[in-house]
């Protein structure tokens, strides 16, 4: 798949173990042009780590909280400034304390709940809200969600209503970027150690039962999800929208 010439925002690269850099990994390999947008300058420490690993020069760099209305339209405006407009974005964003991700969800706190939902929920439709201004025709956003949102997980707690939240947000982003022409989608990806997922209690368990109960009977890796995302980002991908495509092995389909 040839994407040169098309560009992409990249939200969520927290170190080499982040689901986004394996997208970022895939997209460069298909020539294509990317922006990565970091929390604040730690994370751009890491970020600087690993762009030479990549084999295009991904020059920009925009610090973007997402609990910050302000600083993302000024993120966005100047994203689109640097690039004269995006082609899509992936949102791989998500938090909740590590208290909230052990022990049973009615411990879940208030001030966490919030949390969880700000920044892994609500983000995406405030990101749709200013990346649409700066979207080139047929663009397409990408996020990431899990199957603790769709079925009760051990210890995923909040997280898994946020996740919830999230999928119902792709749908009506989905209805109501459509009309501009713009796609909505959402992967769900198998179990992947991340700085995310070590948060969660008894995560090892959690891999290796997919691992032996999935159809392929192994686990997923970064760069395979990061294809799929590279693939609902590109005009291959041009008919689907709305959608939640699963890449765990198989997992999702066993009861």
């Amino acid at each position: 798949m040839n994407l040169e010439g098309k560009t992409f925002v990249i939200m969520g690269v927290a170190n080499r173990r982040s689901i986004a850099w394996g997208a970022a990994r895939a997209l460069d390999q298909m020539g294509a042009n990317l922006v990565f947008t970091i929390l604040n300058e730690r994370f751009r420490r890491e970020l600087e780590k690993l762009l030479d690993d990549l084999e295009g020069n991904h020059d920009i760099v925009v610090e973007c909280d997402v609990q910050d209305d302000e600083q993302i339209a000024s993120a966005f405006e100047e994203i689109g400034a640097k690039t004269g407009g995006i082609d899509g974005l992936l949102h791989a964003i998500a938090y909740a304390g590590k208290d909230e991700l052990q022990g049973g969800y009615s411990e879940t706190s208030r001030e966490g709940f919030k949390n969880a939902l700000d920044i892994s929920s609500y983000s995406l439709a405030i990101i749709a809200k200013n990346a649409k201004k700066i979207m080139n025709e047929g663009g397409s956003i990408v996020t990431m969600t899990y199957l603790g949102g769709e079925r009760a997980m051990p210890n995923y707690n909040v997280m898994g209503i946020a996740k919830a939240a999230l999928d119902a947000s792709v749908r009506y982003l989905a209805l109501d970027l459509g009309a501009d022409g713009f796609r909505v989608n959402a992967v769900s990806a198998g179990p992947i150690r991340t700085l995310s997922s070590s948060a969660v209690g008894e995560f090892k368990s959690v891999m290796k039962e997919m691992e032996e109960r999935s159809p392929l009977k192994r686990n997923v890796d970064q760069l395979e999800v990061g294809n799929t995302v590279a693939f609902l980002l590109s005009d291959l991908a041009s008919g689907i929208t709305g959608e939640v495509v699963h890449v765990d092995s198989g997992y999702h389909v066993m009861a």
